[in-house]
């Protein structure tokens, strides 16, 4: 069976009978378990995801399936799914299952979706490499010695290595955007509150945004077009009307683009990501379209923001995992407060334990004022900052990353491993849509991401655009 690109061809395929929902998931089981080496999946629901195709398959005979019929997805482990297994790649969620199923995973079933398995990613979230999974790292099709990214990066390999057709994973301050890069595969972070948070392991609420990982734009705006709308379960989601994203892909003749020179000059920028990068760009100046640069002074702050900002949010949210109610208990504790501290020290991995001390650190009394309400102050002034650009600019463009993807174990200094979420952190600050569309490859075969960001609730402009550039790819 040939890869597919998009679920276009799969329904094609589908209508013609040359294939079935089924014969899609025994070629997708089949490339799973050829490429175990590449660790994406933590589990397989390979029984369920046959029933599952049988359905659906009888609802295409009878003209009653549902817009993602033929559509093979993988979930990352941090999305709740009645029955299954959810562990957010930790020790501390060992043997808990979901007693629920979150609302975006919910819809993707209703519309008929075929779930394939749940996916590798950091411990709970955290981290850039995929390397704090307590199961190890997923690795990067494209050189095994390599990092995905992360903290999706089991699900950004998945669709690069064509384990299935579609991935979603979730987005704190890069995390779809960046192992997308790394993967050469479409990577998408909607607006802050446009899909509902109901079922997905709370990392840094205020940041947190499901998303899709995709070969190709249309998919990522069908399936967003499915999760995205008001939930009940949920009051931090938007009210707002949910367009027909996969129907309005037709991409302006004339935008206004701008792109951000301290980004594109950095000294930590790889040449070659530059080079792509100004192609791109030299691209759009040819269609006719307006590309300049922007000033945006605030790159060198909003590490330390995002990271003061989110630890503070992770110690308060990680607060729930003590051994006592669920998930990891130490065998050795002998009272209640070795319980607290044996089951958090021996369950939570290193950079999950690191971040809660940090986080911790800033909230507190003697430091709260110095760091976390001054990290707020900051954010908004890079929130302002931003929306004042994207009233002037249509779209805002930026590099994905500043490297092609690392190897394993390069990074062991925790401080170059966030600077990694330099070019992705500025979207998550401001809440705003971005997306990450693959541009080539560097001397060594390493897909390179583009970043483009677009104003609040603006997806429907920023995934027509994006389907402009990934024609231009194509092209």
């Amino acid at each position: 069976m040939k890869r597919f690109q998009s679920l276009s061809e799969v329904r094609t395929e589908l209508a013609a009978g040359t294939t079935s929902c089924r014969q899609l998931v025994e070629y997708y089981l089949g490339n799973i378990e050829r490429q175990q080496h590449l660790n994406a999946f933590l589990e397989v629901w390979s029984d369920e995801a046959r029933a599952q195709a049988d359905v659906v398959d009888a609802k295409l005979a009878a003209g009653t399936a549902g817009p993602l019929a033929g559509m093979v997805i993988g979930i990352k482990d941090v999305l709740a799914y009645a029955g299954h297994s959810l562990q957010s790649s930790s020790l501390m969620l060992d043997g808990f299952k979901s007693l629920y199923t979150g609302t975006a995973v919910q819809r993707l079933l209703d519309a008929d979706a075929i779930l394939i398995g749940r996916q590798n990613c950091d411990e709970f979230a955290m981290g850039g490499s995929n390397e704090s999974s307590y199961f190890g790292p997923a690795r990067n099709a494209a050189d095994a010695e390599r990092v995905p990214g992360g903290s999706s990066g089991g699900s950004a390999v998945a669709v690069q290595a064509d384990m299935c057709l579609a991935s979603i994973g979730s987005d704190t301050g890069g995390s779809v955007r960046q192992p997308a890069a790394f993967c050469g595969v479409i990577g998408f972070k909607p607006t802050y509150s446009r899909i509902s948070r109901y079922g997905l392991v709370a990392f840094a609420s205020s940041f947190d945004q499901i998303g899709p990982i995709t070969r190709s734009v249309a998919d990522a705006a069908l399936l967003t077009q499915v999760m995205a709308g008001p939930d009940g379960m949920d009051s931090t989601a938007s009210q707002r009307e949910v367009p027909a994203y996969s129907q309005q892909l037709t991409p302006a003749s004339h935008y206004r683009i701008g792109y951000i020179a301290d980004a594109v000059d950095s000294e930590g920028l790889n040449p070659e990501i530059k080079a792509a990068m100004e192609t791109q760009l030299d691209l759009l100046r040819g269609q006719g379209h307006v590309v300049e640069p922007v000033d945006f002074h605030y790159l060198d702050v909003m590490i330390p923001t995002y990271y003061i900002l989110t630890t503070a949010e992770a110690s308060s949210n990680l607060g729930r995992f003590d051994g006592v109610k669920y998930g990891y208990r130490a065998p050795d504790a002998t009272d209640l407060e070795s319980l607290y501290k044996k089951s958090r020290t021996q369950g939570f991995g290193a950079e999950v334990q690191r971040r809660i001390l940090l986080g911790t650190f800033v909230l507190s009394a003697s430091y709260y004022d110095a760091y976390y309400t001054k990290a707020q102050r900051v954010r908004r002034l890079i929130k302002d900052k931003t929306d004042e650009l994207l009233r002037q600019y249509d779209f805002l463009v930026l590099p994905t990353t500043p490297t092609t993807a690392f190897k394993i174990g390069e990074k062991q200094d925790p401080v170059s491993m966030y600077l990694a979420d330099i070019f992705t952190v500025q979207a998550s600050l401001a809440g705003v849509p971005a997306i990450s569309v693959p541009v080539g490859e560097d001397e060594n075969g390493l897909p390179i991401g583009l970043q483009v960001m677009a104003g609040a609730f603006r997806e429907a402009e920023l995934l027509a655009f994006a389907s402009l550039l990934t024609e231009e790819v194509v092209a």
